[in-house]
């Protein structure tokens, strides 16, 4: 999996298609990332002993294939590869040739 946290993403499929973000956690296992507001849904609490019931807004994991890195550079969604540099394997944005 190429996107890792802190990537500032661009969404390219689904409900929120459009918008951006940074990345606040990585599933590697699953495939999914969880984005700062995106793929936000309402959640409806039952109430618990002295605990009023309420509506929350939660967010939930996007699957990997629907998000693209943005590049640093241009600030435009771009492909990620891999290059070695100094013996370290180094993540570069395609478009620009920065590393991310």
């Amino acid at each position: 999996m190429k996107i890792k946290k802190g990537d500032k993403i661009l969404v390219i499929a689904g409900k929120d298609k459009g918008k951006t973000g940074v990345v606040e956690r990585a599933f590697p296992k699953i495939l999914k990332v969880l984005v700062e507001g995106v793929n936000t849904k309402k959640k409806h609490q039952k109430g618990r002993g002295d605990k009023k019931g309420q509506i929350v807004e939660k967010q939930y994991p996007i699957d990997v294939s629907n998000v693209m890195l943005v590049d640093p550079k241009g600030g435009k969604r771009t492909r990620v590869g891999i290059v070695r540099k100094a013996g370290k394997r180094v993540r570069v944005a395609k478009k620009s040739n920065q590393e991310v």
